[in-house]
């Protein structure tokens, strides 16, 4: 077994995102977009939507907030907060035990005399704490109880204002006392002088850490950090007091001027506190928990869950992303680790890593108003995904792929692989450069071609289509779930025409209660609305004012429709509505398909449901221009239009 070189070593990948990791797979997740999009959601709402849910190897950010909510429950059910009342009322307990068993055996007065001492303490800890201040010890072990209140009093307070301090305090001296005041007198002075503005403070603060530095791990490198990180832990230790009952407040509060046997340390973070408060108001000073478990803890366990919970509920706000400007990049990743454990931590990098992409490579853009849309790029890959999907299904169905551009016309320019009945010629210089490749990658002995070596010429047809495709807009498409099968429909359509018969003029037209031209993003970002009526008429107006401006291109209008006819374009403009038809709707949409048939277009209806009425209309349309009618499920509906489109054009 070889070793590893010295000075070498290996560990996990901290440092940003790793390097040898899968990428992320943008097309499933610009697809999840484009699907949300087309049924109706912002590109900025699907990618959201799309964090949010997460994908098929990461976890979304919904999950990853449910799991910070589980662990702040854990938190608030697990614990309470008076386990230093606990603490000092045990060590009071066996202090005075202790005593008691001293002077029983003792018959003198001043053995019974002291007895009544501690006879008459108050009933409340604090208080009896207080009173044996000055009290003389006959026991040594009753001494030593009542010296560990004390110390246990100042390690409480120091390490729920500083982090670490409790466990560093363990075995408590005189001069560590002494070193702590003078640290806290200090610090004081220091937080003074920065509130006064005081030229001096940078020297200030590098005298202090100089001296002090020992009592802050956390390194602050100024003035400003130091006091983030006070403030932030002095409100969790103030937090944890409001959330005790005003009792335990008041004993805590009467027990702290016991700490180390000295007012002085309770004195002193008050005055800490007080400017701390001043200096970051932000915090939440007034804030409260309720902790309703068994498990007590002590004041610098409390003040280190209320710190937890404040970081969780900070996650929580950056997991939602709900606030102005919001990216992923906000997520504390460390806070994450902390909370959840490298496995969250690396979900998140991947969804930030997810939305870095979709922004660099352009496949989601900001338009000139400042909201977000899909790209001409993202809307080319979601069209090659909408075409591949059509032209699966139309194999399924029988149909062929025709994924050749032409014939036997001329040469396009573009070439393909070979695929199993291809006719094209072969592109001989790119099929021997493809062996060549091949051969020189594998290490082959000579240059031997192979099947996946071919690829052929493209060629194309010069004759043109003047193609109209018509989609029903109206509420029904929506309520039906036939919404998102039309918008991909005319994507596949779309993106069929413009890579493989680029020379063919495509005009997509929508028809509710008024028909309209649009281009493809509008119609993939359309939100479907409440609006009564399906103008047939108005559509075939605009198709055959697209197919006039083509006189030269053989006219095709493929039309998708669940509804008959229930509105007409009168001559002022306006769009007049009834249901059941009018007579005059329904004279106006064939006049306008009998016009269709004069320039020679071939009519295409799509019809969508069973309505009998809508049956015997369509029906009607077909026999009128000479077309026909094909009835798909939604599912098949792209299927069947680039079917009959291409049925149509290779008549051409």
């Amino acid at each position: 077994m070889s070793s590893i070189p010295e000075g070498w070593s290996y560990g996990p990948w901290h440092d940003g995102p790793d390097p040898l990791k899968a990428p992320a797979d943008l097309r499933d997740a610009l697809d999840e977009i484009g699907r949300d999009v087309m049924n109706g959601s912002s590109p900025r709402s699907a990618l959201e939507e799309l964090l949010r849910r997460g994908t098929r190897n990461t976890q979304g950010l919904d999950d990853l907030s449910r799991r910070l909510w589980e662990r702040r429950r854990e938190i608030e059910r697990r614990h309470n907060l008076d386990g230093t009342l606990r603490d000092v009322q045990r060590l009071l307990n066996e202090a005075l035990e202790a005593e008691r068993h001293e002077l029983f055996p003792n018959p003198s007065d001043d053995a019974r005399f002291r007895e009544a001492q501690l006879d008459a303490l108050p009933s409340g800890t604090a208080a009896a704490v207080r009173e044996l201040a000055n009290y003389d010890w006959q026991s040594s072990e009753g001494r030593q109880k009542y010296e560990e209140i004390r110390e246990l009093l100042g390690r409480e307070l120091l390490g729920s204002r500083f982090e670490g301090m409790k466990e560093a305090l363990q075995q408590t001296t005189p001069e560590d006392v002494e070193a702590i005041n003078e640290m806290l007198t200090d610090l004081n002075a220091l937080l003074a002088a920065h509130a006064q503005g005081r030229p001096e403070v940078p020297e200030l603060f590098e005298e202090f850490m100089a001296k002090h530095g020992e009592f802050f791990p956390e390194n602050p490198q100024n003035v400003e950090e130091l006091i983030d990180v006070l403030a932030q832990r002095a409100a969790a230790a103030q937090r944890m007091m409001n959330s005790m009952t005003p009792e335990q407040r008041a004993e805590l509060m009467e027990l702290s001027q016991q700490a180390f046997g000295s007012a002085q340390l309770a004195q002193q973070l008050s005055q800490l506190d007080a400017q701390l408060q001043a200096l970051r108001p932000g915090e939440d000073w007034y804030g409260s928990e309720q902790m309703s478990g068994e498990d007590p803890l002590g004041l610098a366990e409390g003040a280190r869950a209320m710190s937890d919970l404040a970081e969780l509920d900070a996650l929580a706000e950056q997991l939602a992303q709900s606030y102005p400007g919001a990216r992923l990049e906000d997520i504390d990743l460390d806070a994450l680790t902390r909370q959840l454990g490298d496995e969250a931590t690396v979900d998140a990098r991947r969804l930030s890593e997810l939305e870095r992409q979709l922004r660099d490579q352009g496949l989601i853009e900001r338009a000139p108003d400042g909201s977000l849309r899909l790209s001409p790029k993202a809307l080319r890959q979601l069209g090659q995904t909408a075409l591949a999907d059509v032209l699966r299904a139309a194999r399924g169905s029988g149909e062929r792929d025709a994924a050749n551009a032409g014939a036997a016309g001329e040469l396009s320019g573009s070439t393909r692989q070979w695929e199993f009945g291809d006719t094209q010629p072969w592109d001989v210089p790119r099929t021997v450069r493809n062996a060549v490749l091949r051969t020189a990658h594998t290490g082959g002995g000579g240059v031997k071609l192979d099947v996946a070596d071919v690829e052929i010429a493209e060629t194309e047809h010069r004759a043109r289509a003047a193609v109209a495709l018509l989609v029903d807009t109206s509420w029904s498409m929506v309520q039906e779930g036939r919404w998102l099968p039309m918008k991909r429909t005319a994507l596949a359509l779309h993106q069929l025409i413009s890579t493989r018969y680029r020379n063919d003029a495509l005009q997509l037209i929508t028809f509710g209660r008024y028909a309209g031209v649009v281009e493809l993003p509008q119609l993939i970002g359309m939100e479907g609305t409440w609006e009564q009526g399906t103008n047939a008429h108005h559509a075939l107006l605009l198709a055959g004012r697209h197919l006039r401006r083509h006189p030269d291109a053989q006219p095709v209008v493929l039309m998708v429709t669940d509804g008959e006819p229930t509105a007409h374009l009168e001559p002022d403009g306006t769009a007049e509505f009834s249901y059941p038809p009018e007579p005059a709707t329904l004279r106006k949409t064939i006049f306008e398909v009998d016009r269709l048939a004069k320039l020679g277009a071939s009519l295409t209806v799509f019809r969508l449901g069973d309505d009998p009425r809508l049956n015997a209309f369509v029906d009607l349309l077909a026999r009128r221009s000479g077309g026909r009618v094909l009835a798909p499920d939604p599912d098949g509906l792209g299927a069947a239009v680039v079917g009959d489109y291409l049925r149509t054009r290779r008549k051409l």
